[in-house]
């Protein structure tokens, strides 16, 4: 039988224009040429292979190569795909030392190329699609993940009303309102009665811990969002930053700490002699940098932390098999998705039992 291939296989380098994702040269071109600064044709168009939700483009000329990130076409749902968000806070860390790609131009006017897009430098460097990074010295690994953590911490000082982005969310009562909101996904996308989650939306709301920080967060950071130097152990920009917003620090950073925990990641499943060998951090190692980045004594109430990204991403998935369901989504991985509904919401509810939560 043949191996399937790995994610690093599947994700890395570019392919040609998917069908229904194709644009109009011409109309780009003429767009380019008057909207970005030093731009000569002529233009030759790639997709990137790796999994994004907006259609995303490797556009090359003799001089320079840039990326140019989309909407996809067809229905979606309101506050989905929001490549504004993502250009505005993009452009606005362009002010700052966090690592990002410089911005060029922002179209709205979705008569252009059917949709809006955005138009950024094209960052030459490494994409890791595996947790574990093989292929590299322990050293360069150990880095690596310090160089993730930094990241992170980093962000979470940004002075975000400074550079712009006073207006990006509403601060304060971040885990309310995210509770609220994938909770109405949850039960708007609901295709089989699961009964963690429901006693998870009981408790969650009730239990928020009393630590309201404010700070920019990404929403999704994990290796496979950045891009690494060609040669060094370092991150030199960070992508996609459709979720990205005004919300609480912790929330973000015990999402990308979730991987230690997860059952389906391999840092979650590889023994910690093994971590060691690699020299990739222990979580509570990784988790203790991050305090000492950021000038933390410790992270309280990480049950609380745990149990609500994994309900978080229990609601996330189902509301794409609601879309699946409403025939709004393509359906290819929907069994996939629904296999892991149900076992993100009992782990949410361990740890909430972890926490307090008594049922």
């Amino acid at each position: 039988m043949e191996e399937e291939p790995n994610r690093q296989e599947q994700f890395s380098g570019t392919k040609e224009v998917d069908p229904k994702h194709r644009i109009d040269e011409k109309a780009l071109l003429a767009y380019m040429q008057k909207h970005v600064e030093g731009f000569t044709g002529p233009l030759h168009l790639e997709e990137f292979k790796g999994g994004q939700s907006n259609p995303t483009y490797k556009l090359n000329t003799p001089r320079a190569a840039y990326v140019l990130r989309r909407k996809p076409p067809g229905l979606l749902l309101k506050s989905a795909h929001a490549v504004d968000r993502e250009y505005k806070v993009i452009s606005a860390l362009n002010k700052t030392s966090i690592p990002v790609p410089r911005t060029f131009s922002m179209c709205e006017d979705e008569s252009v190329l059917g949709t809006m897009f955005y138009i950024m430098e094209c960052v030459e460097g490494r994409v890791f699609w595996e947790p574990l990074v093989p292929g590299i010295s322990k050293e360069d690994r150990s880095k690596i993940f310090d160089s993730q953590v930094s990241f992170m911490a980093n962000l979470h000082k940004v002075d975000y009303a400074a550079i712009g982005l006073g207006d990006f969310g509403s601060p304060g009562n971040y885990f309310a309102r995210q509770i609220s909101r994938w909770t109405k996904q949850y039960q708007a996308s609901e295709t089989e009665e699961i009964k963690e989650m429901n006693r998870l939306i009981d408790w969650l709301p009730n239990n928020i811990p009393p630590d309201d920080s404010v700070s920019l967060v990404h929403g999704d950071f994990r290796l496979d969002n950045a891009i690494v130097h060609p040669t060094e152990p370092r991150i030199i920009a960070a992508l996609d930053w459709e979720l990205s917003t005004i919300g609480h620090p912790l929330g973000d950073f015990t999402y990308h700490l979730m991987q230690w925990r997860s059952p389906d990641s391999d840092l979650g499943t590889t023994p910690e002699a093994d971590l060691r060998a690699m020299g990739i951090p222990l979580e509570k190692e990784y988790a203790a940098r991050y305090c000492e980045l950021t000038g933390r004594k410790s992270i309280e109430n990480l049950d609380f932390y745990f149990a609500y990204n994994f309900f978080r991403l229990a609601g996330i998935l189902q509301g794409i098999l609601g879309r699946v369901r409403d025939g709004t989504a393509a359906s290819e991985h929907a069994a996939e998705r629904a296999a892991r509904v149900r076992p993100l919401s009992e782990a949410a509810w361990k740890y909430a039992q972890a926490a307090g939560a008594v049922g």
